[in-house]
């Protein structure tokens, strides 16, 4: 018997203010420090990193903030960010007890259901070496590994994803 675990997960989007979104934004970025420090985050510095990245544009027309929900409850998200025929994909996260559930999945599903209305053609994104459970969520979906777009200093490897 096969399931579609992604028939659990609704998703939508949201302006990055509201409270669920700062929540979730939060909870990225304290996971994105710690991962990339090998240690608990110290004060102030998910803050800073929050400061140094903002997520105020995840909103129309220059992007779009999703939340998901896993059997209703709140359980991750993901933005796009537009440019001129294509768009940029960030903030992928799925909080750790829904991982493993399908919701990267039906994440991508949205986030590219919503580029192609925008009007993009691909989606492109710079991650960490050190983010390899999302690096392989990336190639399971068909994004491939690109030459570097962007000059993001924690950038490591750079995918691409052609819309049809």
């Amino acid at each position: 018997m096969t399931t579609d675990l992604r028939a659990a997960w609704a998703v939508r989007p949201t302006h990055p203010d509201q409270p669920e979104a700062a929540t979730l934004l939060r909870e990225y970025f304290t996971e994105m420090v710690v991962r990339y420090h090998g240690r608990p985050a110290v004060p102030g510095e998910v803050e800073a990193a929050m400061i140094e990245s903002p997520s105020g544009d995840l909103v129309a027309p220059t992007g779009v903030l999703l939340l998901a929900r896993h059997e209703g409850r709140l359980a991750g998200c993901a933005g796009l960010r537009f440019q001129p025929g294509w768009a940029e994909l960030t903030r992928v996260y799925v909080r750790a007890e829904r991982r493993g559930r399908g919701g990267g999945a039906a994440l991508l599903a949205a986030v590219e259901a919503y580029a192609r209305k925008a009007g993009a053609d691909r989606i492109r994104l710079d991650t960490r070496s050190d983010l390899v459970e999302a690096r392989a969520l990336y190639a399971r979906h068909g994004y491939v590994e690109i030459p570097a777009y962007s000059h993001d200093i924690y950038a490591e490897h750079w995918f691409e994803k052609r819309l049809g």
